[in-house]
Formats: structure tokens, sequence, C-alpha cells
């Protein structure tokens, strides 16, 4: 269990899940941490969903990526995905802004087609990045009222 108060009050929040996405989101979120080495990841448990933002500054605004764990599998969301070129088709939404990818497993972030989406969300702030602290865990929001975190 981790020492750290923030690190172990994720911890917690991810273990609400079954053992299988627990597994799924650590390893989502520690790919997504290996890309994302500075800046911060913004944690939000909100009512539907445990979302996981990266940002280059601590706040929602910064943020360009983020996964978001449901009952029975976790979406990749490119939070300005709109625009960007997909030529595989992978990406889902028709919002005025964000598109995103439902993960079939962890290991999907490894595809080349996604990697190559993540560094073109990224690439407009890589000096924003570079700028920023190491990785910081951030607690932004806990909603009090949630769904269930298992399937019913």
């Amino acid at each position: 269990m981790p020492t750290d108060p923030t690190a172990r009050q994720v911890a917690d929040l991810i273990a609400r899940y079954t053992p299988e996405m627990a597994d799924a989101i650590t390893a989502c979120r520690r790919k997504l941490c290996a890309r994302v080495p500075r800046g911060y990841e913004l944690v939000y448990d909100n009512y539907n969903a445990l979302a996981i933002g990266y940002a280059w500054a601590d706040k929602a605004s910064a943020s360009l990526v983020s996964i978001a764990a449901y009952p029975r599998w976790v979406t990749l969301f490119f939070l300005y995905g709109k625009d960007l070129p997909d030529p595989d088709g992978l990406l889902e939404g028709d919002g005025v802004r964000v598109r995103s990818i439902r993960l079939d497993a962890p290991g999907d972030l490894d595809r080349p087609a996604v990697r190559r989406l993540l560094d073109l969300a990224l690439a407009p702030h890589e000096a924003d990045f570079a700028a920023a602290p190491p990785l910081k865990t951030v607690i932004k929001a806990i909603t009090a009222r949630q769904r269930e975190r298992r399937p019913a």
C-alpha cells in the first residue's frame, strides 16, 4: 500500500472497482504517467466515473488527455480531439471538442495509431510540460453521490 496520502487515496478510489478493472485502471494510469512524466495528474471521482486527466498546469483547462474508469471499461479521452487527424478512424464522439477511444485493454495505449494520437494531442504544449514539475497527482474533486463502481 502506498505511504503518500494522495497515492493512498487514489489507490483506495481504484480499489472500489473489481480486481480486474482495478488492474486495468492501474495499468492505463502507469502507461500514461510514463508518457507524461511532467505536469499534473488531476483526479476527479465523479458521479459516473473515476476520471484522471493529464495536464501541464494544475487546472482542468490545462488537461489534454484523460482516462475515465467505468464499471466495465476504461475510456481514453482527447479533450481537444475534434481537430486531431485520425486516419485510422479510432476516435469516437461528435461533440464540439472531445473525442474518445474505449480501451479493450491497457495494451491498446501501446498501439501505434493510439500512440500517434497521444503524441499529436500533447505536442502543442510540449514546452509547457517540459517546464512543469515532475508529475504530481492532485485530487481535484470527489463527488458525494456516485454510481456503483462494480457492475450490477
